[in-house]
């Protein structure tokens, strides 16, 4: 599977392994693998950025003999991928792929309350819409928000306000909330 930086890629690679018993690979720690025996699938994260070409090769090879899946992710599709191995090359250019979009609205939204929740930031639903709709629709940019909030929260002494979700989303560079931002008086050093 294929998608932007922040699709939920990795979140579905987690949700495989756990089901299928894979034995799961961030793609740089992909090395010669002797034996696969006791996984029921393989999981490899960041499969187009980090892995040595003779070590994948090698380990779609073990999973081909012994029947096992594999589920790769990239941030591009695998007949895009750069290894210049060309029976790797060949065996990618033949696996079936899926992309990911943008995740929808109603995915960001519990996205974003579940980052708040393990954060303890209690926000209401209105204040939440209000953040969500103006960072970038990517899963990575709710995660920076929510800890720079979670930070700068801290440093104002706990309380959530718009006006401090503004000067965080400011500072993050979201749309200009110049006149959000000027409603509360906000420590910018809490902001960082």
């Amino acid at each position: 599977m294929y998608g932007e930086p922040g699709s939920g890629k990795t979140h579905l690679l987690h949700i495989f392994a756990a089901r299928h018993g894979a034995l799961f690979l961030p793609g740089a720690a992909v090395r010669q693998l002797y034996d696969l025996n006791g996984h029921g699938a393989v999981a490899i994260d960041d499969a187009d950025a980090g892995p040595e070409p003779t070590a994948l090769l090698h380990v779609l090879n073990m999973a081909a003999e012994t029947s096992l899946p594999v589920l790769l992710s990239g941030n591009a599709p695998p007949a895009h991928w750069d290894y210049a191995l060309p029976d790797l090359t060949s065996r990618l250019r033949a696996t079936p792929v899926v992309g990911l979009g943008l995740p929808d609205d109603n995915v960001l939204r519990a996205l974003l309350a579940r980052l708040l929740a393990e954060r303890q930031l209690a926000i209401p639903p209105a204040l939440q819409d209000f953040m969500r709709l103006r960072l970038p629709r990517a899963g990575d940019a709710m995660r920076e928000a929510t800890a720079r909030l979670d930070h700068a929260a801290l440093a104002a002494g706990g309380k959530v306000t718009r006006g401090l979700v503004a000067a965080v989303l400011a500072r993050m560079g979201c749309e200009d909330l110049a006149t959000a931002v000027t409603t509360e008086s906000i420590d910018q050093s809490a902001l960082l």
